[in-house]
């Protein structure tokens, strides 16, 4: 079987190219919970049931989901769907996001700190971390307690490790050497 990645990538493709910069964002949100509702075990074998119509599944997911699909969002179900591709609409997420990003510069990062950050340092942390790596950021926070102190931020596959566990890992390897 093909990777999530191979076929979730003309699906993003296509969405993306379906949506303008305006709407994307509020699509993004769509399509992330969609992604959620199809990552569920329980409802990729509902779906999987030949007994089933896709009509069902598509009654199924908009009653799971708070609010109505938009246009885009309900056609790309509706052709995950028909073809079997309904495991692959988490990765499709992700992709979307990904082509949603760099068309507007944006990078999504990810802070792994010992400790819950609270909103106001975390906007001096985004703040920092923006002039550090030279683009806007999505940042979300990841908690870690066994990172001790400190942070540590993954940018696509740039990491930026100021952890209290990697100062010590170093030190230890310099006193092993």
């Amino acid at each position: 079987m093909a990777e999530l990645a191979t076929i979730a990538r003309p699906y993003a493709e296509a969405l993306f190219k379906a949506s303008d910069a305006a709407s994307a964002p509020a699509l993004v949100g769509e399509i992330q919970s969609l992604a959620a509702v199809a990552g569920d075990a329980q409802l990729r074998q509902f779906a999987s049931d030949p007994k089933v119509t896709a009509q069902q599944v598509l009654d199924l997911i908009g009653s799971v989901l708070k609010a109505p699909l938009s246009a885009p969002a309900k056609n790309l179900l509706q052709l995950a769907l028909e073809n079997d591709r309904l495991a692959a609409l988490p990765e499709v997420a992700t992709q979307f996001q990904a082509l949603v990003n760099e068309r507007s510069g944006v990078s999504d990062a990810v802070v792994y700190s010992a400790y819950p950050i609270e909103p106001a340092q975390l906007a001096d942390v985004k703040a920092m971390l923006e002039k550090r790596f030279a683009r806007k950021l999505n940042a979300t926070v990841v908690v870690q307690p066994e990172l001790i102190g400190g942070i540590r931020v993954v940018v696509g596959d740039e990491v930026l490790d100021t952890s209290v566990k990697a100062r010590l890992e170093q030190m230890k390897a310099a006193l092993t050497a």
